[in-house]
């Protein structure tokens, strides 16, 4: 079955806008799953729930769950992988002869889902996920940066990693904005008192520029691109 495999970044990203809406129109054209994880699920609900700061957005998700928007999935299996991928994630790059830990076990539990699932994608905003799948070394040299000393890569972790990943494609909150712009999910911000063309150029940049000011790692000139693209 079809699937995609959705992180909290990614979904903090469209809920803080109120974008959360879209999701349902996209997974029935997708026509198939989408799912978190139980730790996401406390990431995202159960633990902003207990705050003053996200509790809304924390029942905007709530609600989107219970309708099985979004799916949870658990089993012993994902608790086995995700543990796995921690252990060599957190094992690939160090400084100093001590291992750097990049990820969380709520990051790595997606990744392990969509491996487990054989998922189309995995969704994630969160930079340093992608960057370990997609570009390892370029990781590498924003961990120099950010550390302020040498960095190395552990090689055989890496490979080991890689192995997993090979099939595992990433994709962001703003693949998501794209897909519903191109599908006019997203046309009825602009359909008030009759179609507003000139403003469809508009609505991309705002949606695109609103997700990457709470999260996604979209850069300015992949944004510029994008738009010219659909110009």
């Amino acid at each position: 079955m079809k699937s995609l495999a959705i992180d909290s970044s990614s979904i903090i990203s469209l809920a803080t806008n109120s974008l959360l809406w879209i999701l349902e129109p996209l997974k029935k054209q997708f026509q198939g799953e989408f799912y978190i994880t139980d730790s996401v699920k406390q990431e995202v609900i159960n633990h902003p729930l207990t705050s003053k700061r996200f509790k809304l957005e924390a029942l905007m998700i709530k609600e989107i769950v219970e309708e099985d928007v979004l799916s949870l999935y658990q089993s012993t299996e994902l608790r086995q992988e995700s543990l796995r991928l921690l252990a060599i994630s957190n094992n690939i790059f160090k400084s100093k002869n001590e291992y750097i830990k990049i990820l969380d076990l709520a990051e790595v539990e997606c990744l392990a889902l969509a491996i487990i699932l054989n998922s189309d994608a995995l969704v994630v905003d969160e930079r340093t996920i992608r960057l370990l799948v997609e570009d390892p070394y370029k990781l590498s040299k924003l961990l120099k940066k950010k550390l302020g000393k040498d960095v190395k890569i552990d090689t055989k972790n890496l490979k080991e990693f890689n192995l997993k990943m090979k099939k595992i494609n990433i994709l962001r909150s703003s693949e998501l904005i794209i897909a519903a712009y191109e599908l006019k999910i997203l046309d009825k911000y602009i359909t008030n008192k009759g179609f507003h063309p000139e403003l469809k150029k508009d609505l991309l940049d705002g949606a695109l520029w609103a997700v990457k000011l709470h999260g996604c790692s979209i850069t300015d000139d992949e944004i510029d691109e994008i738009l010219l693209h659909y110009k």
